[in-house]
């Protein structure tokens, strides 16, 4: 990557981190986003880990419906797609606090 590439790409991730930062000012619990500002994390990773986490939900409840009753699977699965950047534990508690995804979440928190 040269130079004007690195910067771009750098630009381009301020500009993502200044949305959710309008987001957080009406919403201060979206403890999602500030992890993601934190942590530096690019637009592009957090719709990768949003459609992983849409695909595991239809997992969930499909196995859910065949009376599944351990999803640890799912918790690699996820674990394996996340950005090298993000801990399981924190995504968790954040997205459950920012209510994303909660019924997938709320399964997983039980198997950290």
């Amino acid at each position: 990557m040269n130079q004007q590439d690195f910067l771009l790409h750098r630009i381009e991730i301020l500009e993502f981190h200044q949305r959710l930062l309008i987001k957080l000012l009406s919403h201060p619990n979206y403890d999602f986003y500030r992890l993601v500002i934190e942590m530096g994390i690019s637009e592009q990773e957090v719709n990768h880990f949003c459609h992983v986490c849409d695909e595991l939900n239809v997992k969930l409840a499909e196995q859910k419906a065949e009376g599944f009753v351990h999803f640890h699977p799912l918790l690699n699965q996820l674990s394996a797609s996340l950005p090298i950047k993000l801990k399981m534990e924190e995504v968790v508690k954040a997205c459950l606090k920012q209510k994303m995804f909660e019924p997938l979440f709320e399964v997983l928190q039980k198997y950290l």
